[in-house]
């Protein structure tokens, strides 16, 4: 199936272009600082985008999580915030809006979605358990592996290949489960871990067909399929796009029978969801439900509040409402494939298709003179920063960690830099200067040295490890 592209989104409108379905209110000032004082920046954070000021920031693309601008009715819920340490109305607000748009049954909001993942990977994983999944995701796999299991990769091969046009390249390769349950037995597998729009693979979706046919396969064998729902609407729109039989539908129809197909899911309730904190945790079944209303006591607060004000739930129960629009998804994901196809018009090297929430740069072909271990994916985030002040985040050699077994770095096939989008905060202009300094450190890769780690923190490194140059 072929990509869409801004300007065949447009003619669905019968015209050239599209718009955002929304006016700005109010601005905040960007800071524009000089390379120099940019090249001092960086040293001090040991060359890693997370230790950098924000202050210090142009356009900040380091994450899409809490970074969305909120809408005015989002501001306008913020001050019919019930701040009741039990029984908030904001709760019972926003447990309706999930059970409406998710579908599922029973309804923990969590601080945001490490919480989530941390009660679920406690509760339903014994030691020694398997736990496959489509790519890792750097804190689902350190919570997976925290209570004790084993993250097995069983994606579909394409994912692994930056160049591979298939359109769904965030499914499960069902062979390769198969081939795992038969090895171990269905017993020790914890769960199926299922994420929409893969982030570690480039902000790639799962198909309709791949997750009807997962269930159908977990069902002969009775395992669980959980999903991470964090960029589900984007993951729906693309089914939409892409995928046979669901042209005429409406995102939110796809979403409700994507969720149909799984046993309970949980929410950073920070990209899709639009809100700058928060998280949820859904599930059907009414034990495990009860068993992870009591932890989250332990952990997180009420389970009618989950470590979130009242008005924060308020806030979240409207962005629910207002991201599973179609004209909404239409302008987020346009601005992502407007940027990325003026870096594919100029050959530089990014993951394809275009995905949902980011653009991922391969920085094994920005420098392929550079070694695994010279960190060429941070490299590449240090100098987009030097340029231009654009702050990108490192997905690769560092974002994986260390096998906890052997010690030695895993080594990812991709090794990309993100360039990610926050929602309805950014105009067309910004992309315009976000791709012409992409061009700029493309143009200059031949000289670029990488980078030595000199700091290694024992968890999720790539948040504060620090740098040197080689």
């Amino acid at each position: 199936m072929s990509q869409p592209t801004s300007q065949t989104m447009g003619q669905q409108f019968g015209r050239r272009s599209w718009a955002e379905p929304w006016k700005i209110k109010m601005v905040e000032p960007l800071t524009v600082t000089t390379r120099a004082e940019r090249e001092k920046c960086l040293a001090e954070a040991g060359y890693n985008t997370f230790l950098l000021h924000s202050d210090d920031v142009y356009i900040d693309l380091l994450t899409d999580s809490g970074t969305s601008a909120m809408s005015d009715r989002q501001w306008a819920g913020m001050m019919l915030g019930d701040e009741a340490y039990a029984g908030s109305r904001n709760f019972y607000n926003l447990e309706a809006a999930i059970q409406e748009t998710y579908g599922y049954q029973h309804i923990l909001p969590t601080h945001q979605g490490r919480g989530a993942e941390h009660l679920i990977s406690r509760t339903v994983i014994k030691p020694g358990q398997l736990v496959p999944g489509n790519m890792y995701f750097t804190t689902t796999r350190l919570h997976q592996e925290l209570a004790g299991g084993v993250f097995h990769d069983v994606i579909i091969d394409e994912a692994h290949d930056p160049t591979s046009l298939h359109p769904f390249k965030g499914n499960i390769d069902l062979d390769k489960l198969q081939a795992l349950i038969d090895a171990h037995g269905a017993a020790q597998i914890a769960y199926v871990s299922v994420a929409g729009t893969v982030n570690m693979a480039g902000g790639q979706p799962v198909s309709m067909a791949n997750i009807k046919a997962l269930r159908a396969l977990c069902d002969r064998h009775g395992i669980k399929v959980y999903l991470d729902a964090t960029r589900m609407m984007e993951n729906c729109w693309f089914i939409q796009q892409r995928e046979e039989g669901h042209a005429d539908r409406s995102v939110a129809q796809i979403l409700r029978e994507f969720c149909s197909y799984t046993d309970a899911a949980w929410m950073s309730a920070k990209k899709d969801n639009l809100v700058n904190i928060g998280g949820w945790l859904a599930v059907n079944d009414w034990a495990l439900f009860e068993e992870l209303r009591n932890l989250v006591v332990v952990y997180e607060g009420l389970h009618t509040y989950g470590g979130l004000a009242g008005r924060d739930m308020e806030a979240m129960a409207i962005g629910i409402r207002e991201s599973v629009r179609d004209d909404h998804l239409r302008s987020r994901i346009g601005q992502v494939l407007y940027l990325g196809e003026l870096l594919t018009d100029w050959r530089i090297p990014i993951v394809q298709p275009i995905g949902g929430h980011a653009i991922f740069l391969d920085a094994r072909a920005f420098y392929p003179h550079l070694q695994q271990t010279d960190f060429p994916a941070q490299t590449l985030a240090a100098e987009l920063y030097l340029d231009s002040g654009i702050r990108a985040m490192e997905r690769g050699i560092a974002s994986a960690g260390r096998d906890p077994r052997t010690g030695d770095h895993y080594y990812p096939k991709l090794e990309l830099a993100r360039l990610t989008i926050p929602r309805r905060v950014y105009t067309q202009a910004h992309m315009d200067v976000i791709a012409e300094s992409v061009k700029a450190v493309w143009d200059g890769r031949e000289s670029v040295r990488g980078l030595k780690m000199v700091y290694e923190p024992k968890y999720l490194r790539f948040f504060q490890a620090r740098f040197e140059r080689l």
